[in-house]
């Protein structure tokens, strides 16, 4: 079928089976394998496969999809995935990218609905957020594009040279970025893209609880400062992936004050927390911040990609990416717009998705008092999991919780806790080696079986399974039946020769 040929009733004709496969989809989830990997024989074929001359009908390019790659899906829709930090989707959010692709129009700026859609979203956060007015924001990829504009905008602010014209090499010192081996592996390469190298990295210590050292941090500028260097930014973390540890933020913008430096706090994934109880006060510092991000796309079931940055200077974060070319700058529609600039004025991105369509919506499913209930669930569930971790014998939490993550590892009844036994480092060093062999096999049987999915980390050098619940499916049946699973996987690897 050809482009001309569609009409409003075929439309409505294909639209529907694309309905069918996404109701079919999201609601079988439950009772499939939380994972099934793709079969090498299909991979090779995808790999294969060369680029398709000839129109295929509407109904054999769905049946393909049915076939070859609804089985297949990442996992996260599924109530027993609780892997890395990837939510379901919201329904609202999935019509949304339909309606979005059909509208299909390039958020750079102009005056049509998405724009001033994206504007009322961004308005929304920095509300949320408790940012100031003069603030602004923008939507972006994720995390890592967030992070990597707002540390764009620190350079252009810090860096105490035209950095635009004249970049990085005419500056009379060396730079600095503070932050803790908790920091998201985002904020490096973003400092590595924005030229000033990862040996810029000051690498902060965790406390005990995994977050920032605040005196540590203190002293480090200072001595920096005595030695010439130039501090630019300490990304400061609300959410940490490994363990979901909270920095004491207002410590942290009490310290940047001091010295001058950038605030910028990632909260891709802790962000929607400010709306928790327990932990909305601790959260809300970031508000003291210079820069923060937030992802919609994971604690607020956004389907991906989905990002979004805030920046208390608006005025700071137009000046380190405006570049409005002549056929931009004229007046009325092409122009400003009711004296608001484009939203490619404030980061990299010309052609821009509209993505606000899919957030706002979103939004509307759940309110933010659905959001509150969901956070606060999944928070609820989280402790539960630690509970049940803390009172068996054969399972040991690995680290503090802190909003909904855990970190746990299974150990092998016959030798009781990894500290058990002769002491000395070498045998110290056997037992953990043993634990983390025993784990790993555990973690990539259980991911196989498809009766649950968790990733795994490394804390203070030691392997941990992982489980962070951002997901508005999962019960505690399903948190037992997690543990049950790796209960039993562990005790059959353990009893191998």
């Amino acid at each position: 079928m050809s482009h001309h040929e569609w009409t409003a009733d075929e439309i409505r004709r294909v639209g529907r089976l694309v309905v069918d496969l996404i109701a079919d989809h999201l609601t079988s989830l439950p009772e499939r394998p939380a994972f099934r990997p793709v079969p090498a024989a299909l991979a090779q074929e995808m790999a294969a496969t060369p680029a398709p001359a000839h129109p295929a009908s509407p109904d054999d390019i769905l049946r393909r999809f049915k076939d070859t790659i609804e089985p297949y899906p990442f996992g996260n829709g599924h109530p027993r995935f609780w892997g890395w930090i990837n939510s379901p989707p919201a329904v609202m959010g999935v019509f949304a990218d339909a309606l979005a692709a059909a509208m299909n129009p390039s958020c750079a700026g102009g005056n049509h609905a998405a724009i001033h859609l994206e504007r009322e979203v961004l308005e929304w956060f920095r509300e949320l957020l408790r940012f100031p007015r003069g603030a602004m924001g923008l939507l972006v990829s994720g995390g890592s594009m967030a992070t990597m504009t707002a540390l764009a905008v620190a350079r252009h602010v810090k860096s105490g040279v035209d950095v635009r014209q004249d970049g990085l090499c005419g500056a009379a010192a060396p730079f600095a970025f503070y932050m803790t081996t908790e920091g998201h592996s985002c904020a490096r390469k973003a400092i590595e893209l924005l030229g000033f190298g990862s040996a810029s990295i000051r690498i902060v210590p965790a406390t005990d609880a995994y977050t920032m050292d605040v005196a540590a941090l203190d002293n480090q500028i200072t001595a920096d400062r005595r030695a010439g260097v130039r501090p630019i930014a300490v990304v400061a973390t609300a959410g940490t992936t490994n363990t979901g540890a909270i920095d004491d933020l207002r410590a942290i913008a009490d310290v940047c004050r001091r010295h001058d430096v950038w605030m910028h706090v990632d909260a891709a994934y802790g962000g929607p927390a400010i709306l928790s109880d327990e932990y909305g006060s601790a959260i809300a510092a970031l508000a003291e911040a210079d820069s923060a991000a937030v992802d919609p796309h994971k604690w607020m079931f956004v389907p991906v990609e989905a990002g979004l940055v805030v920046v208390r200077d608006g005025e700071a974060m137009r000046s380190a990416f405006s570049l409005v070319p002549p056929y931009i700058r004229t007046q009325g529609s092409a122009g400003e717009v009711y004296g608001l600039p484009w939203f490619s004025e404030y980061g990299f991105q010309q052609t821009r998705g509209f993505r606000a369509l899919k957030v706002w919506m979103a939004m509307q499913q759940f309110g933010t008092r659905g959001y509150k209930a969901i956070v606060e669930e999944n928070i609820a569930l989280a402790k539960y999991l630690a509970d049940r971790v803390r009172r068996a014998e054969d399972f040991e939490l690995m680290a503090p919780p802190s909003l909904s993550v855990v970190c746990f590892r299974y150990l092998d009844p016959s030798t009781r806790r990894a500290d058990a036994g002769p002491s000395g480092d070498v045998a110290a060093m056997e037992r953990e080696n043993a634990a983390a062999a025993l784990n790993r096999a555990i973690l990539e049987r259980l991911q196989l079986s498809g009766e649950a999915f968790i990733t795994s980390t490394e804390l203070r050098g030691r392997f941990v399974l992982r489980a962070c619940v951002v997901n508005y499916r999962s019960t505690p049946e399903d948190v037992d039946r997690m543990l049950d699973a790796v209960r039993a996987i562990g005790a059959d690897v353990a009893a191998l020769p």
